[in-house]
């Protein structure tokens, strides 16, 4: 019973009152390289993950930074695209996007953004790989970890880790170069006079991805990630998901290639494909929240089959369903019609189209109208009443625009401007004053409802903003 307790991680306390703990201290895994499709498929992830990342931020457009979220100024830059703190709904959009997106491709094919596309999983895999290239193969890392310390142990550890230190300062470099342009991260590194927002953050970011990446690893996706504990509600018996052929396997027994023993199933016990498993699990026992997905089990497998002269698939993508027999695997792409799925799919399209939909009709400027309040109403030499109002013009677009401004709403009414045509330069704006005047028989006591039309001479464009008139 207490190596059951101890097993499950709890606190039991001995007959003489002293009290033991039973949780289990985090037992390194090294994970074995494999070889095959999917493999290749994960390296390929890495290297498209990571060119996107560390590339972004050196792209130029149009004399600025491609991608570049400017806090200071409240500007998003987007390639040709400049998002305002109005149009912060499109941020919504684009997560909502990216949620139900997950919950799509989870509930098709399981923890495929895990196995090939999480940054955890990838930053892992390239602290893998680093640590691969100087310490060694699986074995070699195992007992060069059991030897005590040495120089040469701490040369060939200190060696890995320093790689690894100076490639999470990499990647905290880069996040921030998101937020301040590159050049100018280029220019302060010399006396490295970045500001302390700038330094926190490139060190904090650094340090998370040594720490999660270089020695958390698995324990990140075992007990920190929430979407492990979650993931079962997007589950069903028809979700694509990686699984061991038991009727097939079983009885497992070693032997030799080309042996064949009847009462003994495919699997040799090898155990290789708990070996290649980045999070230490035995896919044997079945489906488990550790599984993040990444097929290095069915590389591993196939290998082996070939090797002795089965048929691969003992480990493969399938369904719980096709295994049960319920259905063949052929007809596992005709179950994607299931309701759970066309849901998800029409809500991520509608979301979709219409954010699409609103950023191709969105203007390219923006109108703020304010009524001066200081000074209500008041009469003009003429006899005229006149109102007067401040007009901001925000230019959105990364050209000069042009604008000319017209009111309407009340019998006669004519704006008085000094400025008959608005010169504003790109992604800037204009503050300008403007008059109303009224006629006091039309406009009588009373606030009257008005309409400002501001029209871009450069792109054809206009915006109709709502007002109000006090007359007396």
């Amino acid at each position: 019973m207490s190596d059951k307790l101890k097993d499950i991680g709890v606190k039991v306390e001995k007959p003489q009152g002293e009290t033991v703990s039973l949780y289990a201290a985090q037992k390194k895994i090294y994970p074995r390289s494999a070889k095959g499709v999917f493999a290749n498929w994960r390296i390929l992830f890495v290297i498209a993950t990571q060119l996107v990342y560390f590339g972004l931020p050196w792209l130029q457009w149009n004399g600025r930074q491609a991608v570049l979220f400017d806090l200071v100024s409240r500007k998003f830059y987007l390639f040709g695209l400049t998002i305002m703190p109005q149009d912060f709904v499109y941020l919504a959009a684009l997560l909502m996007c990216c949620a139900f997106g997950l919950f799509t491709w989870t509930t098709i094919a399981g923890r495929l953004w895990c196995g090939y596309s999480c940054p955890q999983t990838v930053y892992t895999e390239i602290m893998l790989w680093i640590e691969e290239k100087i310490e060694g193969d699986r074995n070699k890392r195992i007992k060069l970890d059991k030897e005590p310390w040495s120089l040469r142990k701490l040369r060939i550890k200190g060696t890995s880790h320093g790689i690894m230190i100076l490639f999470s300062l990499w990647t905290g470099f880069t996040l921030v170069g998101y937020f301040t342009p590159m050049q100018d991260l280029l220019k302060a590194m010399p006396t490295f006079s970045y500001g302390t927002w700038e330094t926190f953050w490139m060190f904090f970011y650094a340090g998370f991805t040594y720490l999660l990446a270089a020695h958390m690893r698995e324990q990140v996706c075992m007990y920190m990630c929430p979407y492990a504990r979650f993931q079962s509600a997007m589950f069903d018996e028809d979700t694509l998901i990686i699984s061991y052929d038991e009727k097939r396997g079983e009885p497992r027994g070693a032997r030799k290639k080309g042996q064949e023993q009847a009462n003994l199933g495919d699997c040799i016990n090898c155990g290789i494909c708990v070996q290649v498993c980045p999070t230490g699990i035995d896919i044997r026992n079945g489906l488990q929240y550790e599984c993040i997905g990444c097929a290095a089990c069915i590389d591993a497998c196939d290998e082996v089959m070939v090797k002795i002269g089965s048929p691969k698939g003992l480990i493969r993508y399938t369904t719980e369903a096709a295994l049960e027999g319920k259905y063949p695997e052929s007809a596992i792409v005709s179950r994607l019609k299931r309701p759970r799925v066309v849901m998800y799919m029409l809500v991520l399209s509608v979301i979709f189209v219409a954010a699409i939909a609103s950023l191709s009709m969105r203007k390219p400027f923006k109108v703020d109208i304010i009524r001066d309040r200081a000074s209500l109403v008041r009469e003009t030499n003429d006899g005229l009443l006149e109102n007067t109002y401040s007009i901001r013009i925000m230019n959105v677009s990364e050209q000069v625009q042009t604008f000319r401004i017209k009111v309407e709403g009340l019998e006669g009414i004519k704006l008085v401007s000094e400025h008959p045509q608005i010169r504003v330069e790109g992604m800037s704006n204009e503050l300008v004053s403007v008059r109303a005047q009224v006629a006091p028989e039309i406009a009588t006591k009373g606030s009257h409802e008005i309409h400002f039309t501001i029209e871009s001479l450069t792109n054809e464009a206009s915006v109709e903003e709502k007002s109000s008139f006090i007359g007396e």
